[in-house]
């Protein structure tokens, strides 16, 4: 099991240090079909920081007659109004609530919706340099802070935004020399925000990164913990899972520092802010120049003006750390699928029907994992209707990946493979895939009932046809001894089977879906001899009047083959079959030579 992870392999490239526009207007728009909901949001908060400025004018007001009146003074008409604006505010304030919680709901589906239908898109490649946990930290926790700052966030501004004006014009009204010097701090303010906006970016993104890491590592320790326990490995995963762990530990850390000091700092400017008013609204009142009730609703909208200032601080460091899982669940989202159907493709009919299979030509097939070394040179091979062609060589020798080339999960990077003489990837991809039937040496069973993953090969296909397709696969005697029958529940990958009862299912979903490319990528290598006699009879039935390629190392599975092609660095060294290959006395001869298992 790996317990590795170089972050040059699966991490994003070197990204702004500063919040992008590009890719907030890009997270923007996961608001657009909401536009109802977030106008009522905006609404919401608006009418929530009007009552919270309207507030202060009533107190005024009430203290000024009580100035003036005293115990006399009618103060009826504030009563109705200070009850008015409780009323207002608090069925804002559950219509905000309701709205925000939707809207959060809504846009964290849509975003982890577009991510996945990306990932089902994405070529193998892709998988290929990053961890299932790394992917699965994006889908969640990444998804949901961004839903998080969409929503409230929101909400937030349009508040804050609201309430700062609405207490900037009143202050202004009531005593413009004591607003100067509330507003003398905010260009300090912005100093403060510009100088810890870097650092705070900076320490979310490693908290995110080493999130993803530890999410990893999480997941392939829980898949590999039986070769764990098996040698005793159990002392270096757990010092892994601690060096991760502590690293976002220190991550975490210095990014909640960073926070914790920028807060302080826009309250200690606040608090500084309102004393000076205080003092000159003191010395005011004093003079008799303001009342009473001026120089405290003064005091309420300074204070009500920071308010903002302090939530908004707050969410400019979720900012950040949103900033940094935007990034990786949008570099998600907008990865372009390598294996893709050209313009040209896209451009026809997509619904074409392709012409039965009667010949693919492998010619002149080159193939290298991105920049490595050329895993298959100079492949000539062509596979006919009814044949059967098996795949022999060394381990690194090309045979697995031809196949997957047959399947276009990969491309080639030189020459190509042809159907019926037309080169395959002019046609549609979805085309090409609906005629193949793949069926690996590890099958993969989805938790649910042996009927569910029949179906997964043809939705609509009845009990009858499931049994039909059991019956011609050698599956049905094991699946009638099983309690529910169809129904059984096979548990997470197949757990509750054997590893030959997953391989003839593998095979039954072959048979439903009609495949006319069969490919067995080492299909009977980890099975009991019983298994694969049911296994070898049932291809009698599955291969029949289909193109179909082997990647096999038993003699009793490939000396029948029509044709045997012996793949060794990186090539073909040697093609024909049984008997011709033997008479040769060549490779394939050495091999075989070696015993019934031709050697990996």
């Amino acid at each position: 099991m790996s317990t590795d992870y170089d972050d040059a392999l699966y991490t994003d490239d070197q990204l702004a240090e500063r919040l992008a526009g590009d890719l907030w207007r890009q997270l923007w728009g996961y608001t657009r079909p909401y536009r109802a909901w977030v106008w009522g949001l905006c609404l919401c908060a608006v009418v929530v920081a009007l009552m919270d400025v309207a507030f202060p004018l009533i107190t005024r007001e009430v203290v000024d007659d009580l100035t003036h009146g005293g115990l006399g003074a009618d103060l009826t008409p504030w009563l109705w109004a200070y009850g008015t604006a409780t009323v207002i505010l608090a069925g804002a304030v559950g219509a905000f609530i309701f709205l925000g919680g939707r809207l959060r709901t809504h846009i964290s589906h849509d975003i982890r919706r577009d991510a996945f239908n990306q990932l089902q898109d994405l070529s193998f490649a892709y998988f290929d340099r990053r961890p299932v946990g790394w992917l699965m930290a994006r889908m969640t926790s990444d998804c949901e802070r961004l839903s998080n700052i969409l929503a409230w966030g929101l909400l937030d501004l349009a508040w804050g935004a609201t309430v700062m004006s609405g207490a900037l014009v009143a202050m202004l009204l009531m005593a413009p020399n004591l607003t100067v010097t509330v507003v003398a701090v905010v260009p300090l303010l912005a100093l403060a925000s510009l100088r810890f906006q870097q650092r705070i970016l900076s320490t979310a993104r490693d908290v995110r990164r080493y999130n993803a890491q530890l999410t990893a590592n999480f997941n392939e320790t829980v898949m590999g913990v039986q070769t764990t326990q098996a040698f005793q490995r159990e002392a270096d995963n757990h010092n892994r899972f601690r060096q991760l762990s502590d690293a976002m530990y220190g991550a975490s850390v210095k990014n909640l520092l960073y926070g914790a000091i920028y807060l302080p700092v826009v309250l200690t400017l606040a608090s500084l802010a309102l004393g000076g008013a205080l003092a000159l609204g003191g010395l005011e009142l004093f003079l008799g120049t303001l009342t009473a009730g001026t120089v405290l609703a003064f005091l309420t909208y300074a204070r009500h003006f920071f308010e903002p200032v302090e939530q908004l601080a707050h969410w400019f460091a979720e900012m950040q750390m949103a900033q940094a899982s935007a990034e990786r669940v949008l570099s998600l989202v907008n990865a372009e699928p390598e294996i893709r159907d050209s313009e040209a493709v896209r451009a026809g009919d997509q619904n074409a029907a392709l012409p039965p299979l009667e010949r693919i030509e492998i010619r002149d097939l080159a193939f290298a994992y991105g920049s490595g070394p050329q895993v298959l040179r100079d492949i000539q091979l062509t596979l006919r209707r009814g044949t059967l062609t098996a795949l022999i060589g060394p381990t690194g020798g090309g045979k697995s990946t031809l196949s997957a080339l047959l399947c276009r999960f990969y491309e080639p990077t030189g020459g190509g493979i042809y159907v019926n003489g037309q080169e395959y990837r002019t046609l549609p991809l979805r085309v090409w895939q609906e005629r193949l039937g793949v069926v690996l040496q590890t099958p993969h069973l989805f938790s649910g009932s042996i009927g569910d993953n029949l179906r997964f090969a043809r939705p609509e296909a009845s009990d009858a046809d499931l049994w039909h397709a059991l019956e011609k696969s050698q599956g049905a005697a094991f699946v009638r001894g099983l309690p529910e029958g169809l129904a059984f529940q096979v548990g997470e990958g197949g757990s509750r089977l054997s590893a030959g009862q997953r391989q003839l299912l593998s095979l039954t979903r072959v048979l439903l879906c009609d495949a006319e490319l069969v490919i067995l990528d080492e299909a009977t290598a980890t099975i009991d001899s019983e298994t694969e006699a049911l296994i070898t009879q049932a291809l009698k039935d599955i291969l029949a009047d289909r193109i179909a390629v082997i990647v096999a190392h038993r003699l009793s599975t490939i000396r029948h083959a029509d044709q045997i092609a012996v793949l060794e660095g990186s090539t073909i060294v040697e093609l024909g079959n049984h008997e011709q290959l033997l008479a040769e006395g060549g490779r394939y001869a050495t091999l075989l030579a070696q015993g019934p298992t031709i050697p990996s």
